[in-house]
């Protein structure tokens, strides 16, 4: 199967258009949920939305739903950094 070259850098290159404000979703992951939503609480504004997601079949990670409405790109982008650097945070996605 050929990919059309031209096709192709069209779908990388292109970055999605996001009309600010927005509702954005974070799904952060980690090895405790009552830690995980005590440094979601930390980083995030008082008006975000914790919701539990999923637990890994072992039970070692779990996961939380964030609903945040983000103003723009620059404080969007600041969350997602703040909670990845945050030591309770495995993974932000």
């Amino acid at each position: 199967m050929q990919v059309d070259t031209q096709t192709q850098q069209q779908c990388t290159t292109k970055t999605p258009e996001i009309t600010y404000p927005c509702l954005w979703l974070y799904k952060v992951i980690g090895e405790d949920a009552t830690t995980l939503a005590k440094a979601i609480n930390v980083v995030c504004p008082a008006s975000a939305v914790i919701v539990p997601s999923k637990t890994s079949s072992g039970g070692k990670y779990c996961s939380l739903n964030v609903e945040i409405e983000v103003a723009n790109e620059a404080t969007r982008l600041a969350i997602y950094q703040n909670l990845k650097n945050h030591l309770a945070v495995k993974m932000v996605l």
